[in-house]
C-alpha cells in the first residue's frame, strides 16, 4: 500500500498545473492534501480511480484538508471533536483494517508567533486523539506539521530559532509526540541525510538553491515503521511551495 502527503497551497491553483496527472504518476492508494483553501468537491476535482473527501475550513480561501483514496476507508472522522480546531478543517482521520490514517494540517505559529498558543494546544489535542486511537490499532500521522524538528531539518537553523516552525517550544512539542512512542519515519530510514527538504519559500529563488525546511512528515506508532518498505521526498515534483512525501508499506 502506498501513502502520500502534499500541501498543495490551494487545490484550485494546483489543479491548473497538471495536478491530476501528478496524482496518477505518484499512484498512491491514499494521498493526503493540506491547505486546499476551497470546498474540493469530487465533481469538480475528479481523478479517475479515486474518490475525494474534503474537510474545508469555515473561513473561505483558508486552510482545509482532503484525501484522495483508491480504497474506501471503513470510516472517516472529520476533525478531532474540538470546534476551535475543526472549524479550520485541520484534521481528517481515515480508518483502515489495520491502522488509522491521520491527515493533519498543523497550524503555523504565525508572524510574531501570535498563534503559538493555538498551535501548541492543537498539537496536544491531536496527541491525545492519537493516544485514544492507538488503543484500537496503530496510527499513521501525516501532513504539514509546520515544524522542523532538528537542525538537520532546515538549511539555516542558527538564524531561525525565533521564527515560526523552529522555535524551542514547537520543537519540544514534536519531541513530546515522539516520546509517547511514535517514530519520524523519514529520520528512521535516513538519520543523517542532509539537505532533504519538503518546503521552500517562494522568495530569493530558495527552491533553486535548495534553501528549505523539512516540515511534511509521516509519523507512525512505534513498531509500525517495521512495515514500511520505503519513504521518499519527491522534490522533483513542482506545483506548490511544498513537495509530496511518499511512503510505501510492505505487501
Amino acid at each position: 500500500m502506498k501513502l502520500a502527503t502534499w500541501n498543495v497551497n490551494g487545490i484550485r491553483a494546483i489543479w491548473q498545473k497538471g495536478f491530476a496527472d501528478i496524482v496518477k504518476e505518484i499512484n498512491a492508494d491514499v494521498i493526503a492534501l493540506q491547505e486546499i483553501k476551497f470546498h474540493a468537491i469530487d465533481d469538480e476535482f475528479h481523478i479517475d480511480g479515486y474518490k475525494l473527501y474534503d474537510f474545508p475550513a469555515e473561513r473561505k480561501g483558508y486552510s482545509g484538508t482532503a484525501v484522495y483514496v483508491k480504497k474506501e476507508p471503513i470510516s472517516i472522522a472529520y476533525g478531532i471533536g474540538i470546534e476551535e480546531f475543526d472549524s479550520e478543517g485541520r484534521t481528517l482521520i481515515l480508518e483502515y483494517e489495520d491502522f488509522y490514517f491521520i491527515n493533519s494540517y498543523t497550524p503555523n505559529a504565525g508572524e510574531e508567533l501570535k498563534r503559538m498558543d493555538y498551535k501548541l494546544s492543537y498539537n496536544e489535542a491531536l496527541l491525545q486523539k492519537m493516544e485514544e486511537l492507538r488503543k484500537i490499532k496503530p496510527c499513521v500521522l501525516t501532513g504539514d506539521l509546520n515544524v522542523a524538528h532538528k537542525e538537520i531539518d532546515l538549511k539555516n537553523p542558527k538564524t531561525n530559532t525565533k521564527n515560526a516552525g523552529f522555535t524551542p517550544e514547537e520543537r519540544e512539542s514534536f519531541t513530546r509526540l515522539l516520546s509517547h512512542g511514535y517514530v519520524d519515519v523519514f529520520r528512521h530510514f535516513y538519520p543523517d541525510l542532509e539537505d532533504a527538504y519538503t518546503w521552500w519559500s517562494y522568495r530569493f529563488k530558495a527552491r533553486d538553491r535548495n534553501v528549505g525546511w523539512r516540515i511534511d512528515y509521516f509519523v507512525t506508532t512505534k513498531g509500525f515503521e517495521d512495515r514500511v518498505e520505503s519513504i521518499k521526498i519527491r522534490s522533483d515534483i513542482f506545483g506548490s511551495d511544498h513537495c509530496p512525501v511518499v511512503m510505501t508499506l510492505k505487501k
